[in-house]
């Protein structure tokens, strides 16, 4: 298998496959492919847990069906195009070598790689949209290739060591990384502080990919160009919003 990723600011994912040579993504990833590529599709690739996981996937907001790509007979090229501004990283999957990633962030990988959910909180509907945050798991054996948004950031943690990080800025980090989510506190800091009302904390020792941006806040910029409702309104339903955010985690 040979890989390479072209492009700047939207970059793509090219792999040339030899014959027998596989890869996998969720479904509805895939940019282009050659005649020697056959798809199949399946609810579950990589050992991902069964029925459970499958179920626990698609509660957690991921996709029901993953999609097999394969080379048949012959050498076959098939591309993997990100769906924002952002950057393809390239990671080993290994023992010792597994990775928690935003998600929105698996693009495609080799077949004994395992995806599953690592991390899943209610961070409050009127915020969210009812989804919370989530974290995949990527583990097994083999290279696995992330989408992040925007320019990323790399920062090795010492053992101890913590950085807070607004969840959406939270691109992947090793497994050896401990992580939690906070309440950002003081009440006045979390309605008029403009910074959310979470936090993530990541403490060493491990690397930390940081995505510079979030989907979340792209769509809040291209939101103000749409038509849309009076601005009091709009104003008016995220302030209610972020209020009965507030109360529901205070209950």
């Amino acid at each position: 298998m040979q890989s390479r990723i072209t492009g700047t600011t939207m970059p793509v994912l090219e792999l040339l496959l030899d014959p027998n040579e596989s890869v996998f993504s969720e479904a509805g990833e895939l940019s282009w492919m050659s005649a020697p590529i056959q798809l199949t599709t399946h609810t579950q690739m990589g050992g991902g847990g069964g029925l459970f996981g499958v179920l626990r996937r698609v509660a957690g907001g991921g996709t029901l069906f993953m999609t097999e790509y394969r080379a048949v007979g012959a050498v076959g090229e098939i591309a993997f195009a990100t769906k924002v501004p952002g950057h393809i990283l390239p990671i080993e999957i290994g023992p010792g070598h597994e990775y928690m990633v935003h998600r929105h962030g698996f693009l495609c990988a080799t077949p004994q790689v395992q995806i599953g959910v690592g991390f899943q909180q209610s961070l409050g509907a009127g915020i969210f949209g009812g989804d919370g945050f989530l974290l995949q798991k990527v583990s097994g054996q083999g290279t696995a290739w992330l989408e992040l948004s925007g320019e990323v950031v790399v920062r090795d943690l010492a053992p101890g060591e913590t950085l807070r990080v607004h969840p959406g800025h939270v691109g992947a980090f090793q497994s050896s990384v401990a992580f939690q989510i906070a309440r950002i506190p003081g009440i006045k800091n979390m309605i008029f502080g403009g910074d959310g009302l979470f936090l993530a904390a990541l403490t060493g020792p491990g690397r930390i990919w940081l995505q510079t941006l979030p989907i979340s806040k792209l769509a809040q910029q291209v939101m103000e160009y749409m038509p849309s409702q009076p601005r009091e309104a709009a104003q008016g339903g995220v302030v209610g919003g972020i209020v009965g955010s507030i109360l529901d985690n205070m209950r």
